[in-house]
């Protein structure tokens, strides 16, 4: 009897999933991707658009991805390309846009989440605060906002903790983790990522902030000696749509697609804090590590003067720093939001 009732409720869900998708009109998608050749597109984003929403609407919905670097763009004009509508889906890390506005740098402050859960629930504080933000004018609906691995120190020199880090040269992928480098005595210099291994090779840079696994797939660990597993940060992507393109969809469709969005989006939060370990054992060669090439690196464990320092810094430093150049109506947001789930204040 139970095996009957089984079969019968999978034949009734696998009949209304049919239904559904028959249901969606035909409709062909063109999404920008973030960098390729790192996991969160290899893993995630391409199979998702590709395989994925195919298979779930029965091939009535398809799409074609590309990574941002693969088009030929760097990665700070996306968003404003989807607010064109020249780019119709299109994902891009947020911290490519402080420059634009420092409430682009509110939910990845150096030090502010040093783990995935306090990372998450700081980024779903603040999304309807970027949802805002983003549409009306900006014509960008927010899709949704997803992790890379914890970014951490990756050096070519011997580390044993943050204060080591003082006279190194460190490249840094935005404004406060510069700030933060420069707060420790260090000099922060700007790389784009693809830069990065030659400038390690040659002495360019002493140490360079990515994520643990990103630094694997880019193979920093055959120019590095020293990663330290302390997340400084977690480089949340943006994953927006413009708003005109999102409205001449079907409605049956645009359902179908947030649905399947949100779905990705809660698959990699709870896939980053596995792919930060992921990262930690493939760098430094452990037996653990699944994959055939392993790095040699030397794990730097961090210790409680290192958590307590990054936890000063981001208070003395980069909070306000960071208050100084953003609007009174973002600080006073922020306050309502991330602030009451990390218990800081920020002031102008």
């Amino acid at each position: 009897m139970k095996k009957l009732i089984l079969i019968a409720i999978s034949a009734a869900t696998l009949a209304t999933s049919g239904v559904y998708a028959q249901e969606l009109p035909k409709t062909q998608l063109n999404v920008v991707g973030g960098l390729s050749n790192l996991t969160a597109y290899k893993d995630f984003e391409e199979p998702f658009w590709t395989k994925t929403i195919p298979e779930k609407s029965n091939g009535q919905v398809t799409a074609e991805i590309k990574g941002f670097n693969q088009m030929g763009l760097k990665g700070p004009e996306i968003l404003r390309l989807v607010s064109q509508g020249v780019i119709e889906f299109g994902t891009a890390t947020l911290s490519y846009f402080a420059g634009d506005n420092a409430i682009n740098e509110a939910i990845d402050l150096p030090g502010l989440a040093p783990n995935v859960q306090t990372a998450r629930a700081v980024t779903n504080a603040f999304e309807p605060i970027y949802a805002k933000f983003y549409g009306g004018t900006n014509n960008v609906k927010i899709l949704g906002l997803s992790p890379y691995p914890a970014q951490v120190l990756f050096c070519n020199a011997p580390i044993n903790s943050l204060t080591d880090i003082k006279d190194k040269k460190v490249r840094t992928s935005s404004r406060t983790q510069a700030e933060f480098i420069e707060a420790l005595g260090g000099t922060s210099v700007t790389l784009a990522f693809g830069e990065v291994v030659p400038a390690l090779q040659n002495g360019v840079v002493n140490c360079a902030i990515t994520g643990s696994l990103s630094g694997y797939s880019a193979k920093w660990y055959e120019v590095s000696t020293h990663l330290l597993a302390l997340p400084i940060n977690w480089n949340q992507q943006i994953h927006a749509v413009n708003q005109q393109a999102w409205n001449k969809l079907n409605p049956r469709v645009q359902t179908f697609l947030q649905t399947n969005i949100s779905e990705l989006m809660n698959k990699m939060w709870n896939e980053a804090d596995a792919q930060t370990t992921l990262g930690y054992q493939c760098n430094t060669g452990s037996p653990e590590c699944p994959f055939p090439v392993k790095g040699k690196m030397v794990l730097v464990t961090p210790s409680a003067q290192d958590q307590a320092l990054l936890k000063k810094l981001t208070q003395d430093v980069i909070l306000r720093k960071w208050a100084e150049r953003c609007s009174e109506q973002c600080v006073t947001d922020f306050n309502a939001t991330i602030g009451k789930v990390v218990g800081l204040t920020a002031q102008k």
